[in-house]
């Protein structure tokens, strides 16, 4: 069944969008606000979150067409839908490219305004084309300019762990950017967007007037799908999914939110939705992972490989100051900053008393994306490993056989390249233990289950608890320990009394990993009353 709505799955141009009568979510009177308040704005998003769409509606905007925003907020603010200059830049274009070929691109993009305005070409920096070019479109069309620069950092992310290319960019850049501060007095409007803060990236040593709009509440909503939008522009696109997906209009909402909510920017931000993902969707009539397919992880992937992987899960319940939140990310010696400025990591919380955040993987299509793709690099062997293991291993959940499940996880471990780990790391029986749960907690976090890893209780934390619609599985696992000792701590600490009353079965399982053989030797499962129900030893050689 084919949706009756149209969407705008592949294209963020406003105008396409508005002329050919796709949904638009009207955001205009944000946008408004923002141009009678202030002459230069940043905002801060992540990929994919309609970052350029904004941008082409500031465009448009500023170009005076006025019969694009009919019906829409705006219409019934704005007065006098004048005309300006715009210069557009998106810096997207230059990413992946070395100075002298970035330096070649963004002067070609200068060079279409050059010949629009009728500029002197003999100017030979990226700055000085650029304070020229501003100064003709002045003097031709007799207004200010409004500058639009989408994505101002992705030439410098792109060589944050290469300091020396790095910094001959950013020196580039700098020059082109020190342009804005210095032609305010031609200047009607600037907005620039990036996924990094501008004051991280050190090219705005001098362009202090910025204004930040990045954790600011009332700007929250402007890119992506608010709560509130969802509940009411959107409930007839919500319903026409729920037909076409046979379920209930609530049953579609509430896997929505499972897979697309949980964006927050700030202390007192609106509920945001990742808009790829949701629009995509709405089109296509199901609900699946959308953000990683379309390409977003592949430069963080690419920047992880600089930090010890497993503290990229490390980070999923960490609590931070709002310090912590303007580290510099080539600075930093944790992939936090990067996690969460990319969108990977939002807020979940704010403790006002303590003014401390605690941040979370937003949604189950980050975090699935998230396991899917750090897999491969964290174990060295191919996702299509992994998928045949998850298969495998849901297959016995489902049926209740956790012994059968632990047999495949055994098996893939064993696969694993013996090197995966330096000695030194070996050695020592903190990082052991933690690598393992890192591995258990990817492999149960991707099975087709409810999971919890260092799940929380008040005496402590278990390792991994396993629910589905007829088990709970609590497991404790022990580095060069026993199994006993395990369960003894999944008593000790209570681990397993919250599934007591839950009508499931309920069985813990004490796992013991060999740090010489490397893999799991002995695993004992035993029912609520500590009844065993099956105990399994491996020999060496086994």
């Amino acid at each position: 069944m084919r949706s009756k709505y149209l969407y705008p799955v592949d294209t963020d141009q406003f105008e396409r969008i508005r002329q050919s009568g796709k949904l638009y979510v009207d955001k205009t009177d944000m946008l408004f606000d923002l141009v009678n308040k202030y002459d230069y704005v940043f905002l801060s998003r992540p990929r994919r979150f309609g970052k350029s769409l904004l941008c082409n509606t500031f465009r448009a905007y500023f170009n005076g067409q006025k019969e694009l925003f009919e019906g829409l907020k705006i219409a019934s603010l704005e007065k006098e839908w004048k005309k300006y200059p715009v210069l557009q830049f998106a810096m997207s274009g230059l990413k992946h490219l070395d100075l002298g070929e970035a330096r070649e691109k963004l002067g070609i993009f200068i060079s279409d305004y050059e010949k629009l305005y009728g500029c002197d070409v003999s100017k030979a920096s990226p700055g000085a084309r650029f304070r020229n070019v501003i100064h003709a479109a002045h003097a031709k069309i007799g207004e200010k300019v409004a500058i639009i620069i989408d994505e101002y950092d992705s030439p410098i992310l792109a060589l944050l762990h290469q300091p020396e290319e790095r910094d001959a960019m950013r020196r580039m850049m700098r020059e082109f950017f020190q342009v804005l501060k210095d032609e305010g007095a031609h200047i009607r409007f600037v907005f620039m967007t990036g996924i990094t803060k501008f004051s991280q990236m050190s090219i705005f040593s001098e362009l202090n007037n910025l204004k930040n709009i990045s954790m600011m509440p009332e700007y929250s909503g402007l890119c992506g799908i608010t709560k509130t939008e969802l509940e009411t522009t959107l409930r007839p696109h919500v319903a026409d999914l729920a037909e076409r997906m046979g379920c209930t209009t609530e049953e579609a909402y509430a896997k929505i939110k499972e897979y697309y909510d949980g964006y927050h920017f700030c202390k007192n931000s609106e509920d945001i939705y990742a808009p790829y993902s949701l629009l995509n969707a709405l089109n296509d009539g199901e609900v699946r992972e959308f953000w990683f397919e379309s390409g977003t992880s592949s430069s963080l992937m690419e920047n992880l490989k600089h930090y010890p992987l497993a503290t990229a899960f490390s980070y999923d319940g960490v609590t931070v100051t709002l310090d912590d939140f303007a580290i510099p990310c080539e600075e930093a010696t944790t992939p936090m900053p990067l996690l969460f400025q990319s969108g990977y990591l939002s807020i979940e919380s704010y403790d006002r008393m303590l003014e401390t955040y605690i941040l979370r993987f937003p949604n189950k299509e980050v975090r699935n994306g998230m396991i899917h793709n750090l897999m491969p690099l964290v174990m060295h062997q191919t996702r299509r490993d992994g998928n045949a293991l998850v298969t495998n291993m849901t297959q016995c959940i489902y049926n209740g056989d956790l012994s059968g499940a632990l047999l495949h996880l055994r098996s893939y471990i064993a696969g694993i390249p013996y090197d995966i780990i330096t000695k030194e790391e070996w050695d020592n029986k903190e990082k052991r233990e933690g690598f393992y749960k890192l591995l258990f907690y990817m492999v149960f976090s991707i099975l087709n289950s409810r999971v919890r890893c260092e799940s929380k209780c008040i005496l402590g934390r278990s390792d991994v608890v396993i629910a589905t619609t007829k088990d709970v599985f609590v497991l404790e696992l022990k580095v060069d320990d026993t199994v006993d000792n395990a369960l003894r701590q999944i008593d000790d600490k209570s681990y397993a009394i919250q599934w007591s009353a839950d009508g499931r079965r309920l069985t813990k399982c004490g796992v013991r990993i060999d740090s010489e053989r490397r893999n799991i030797t002995d695993w004992k499962l035993v029912d609520e009353k500590n009844k065993t129900i099956e105990e399994k030893t491996f020999a060496v050689g086994q």
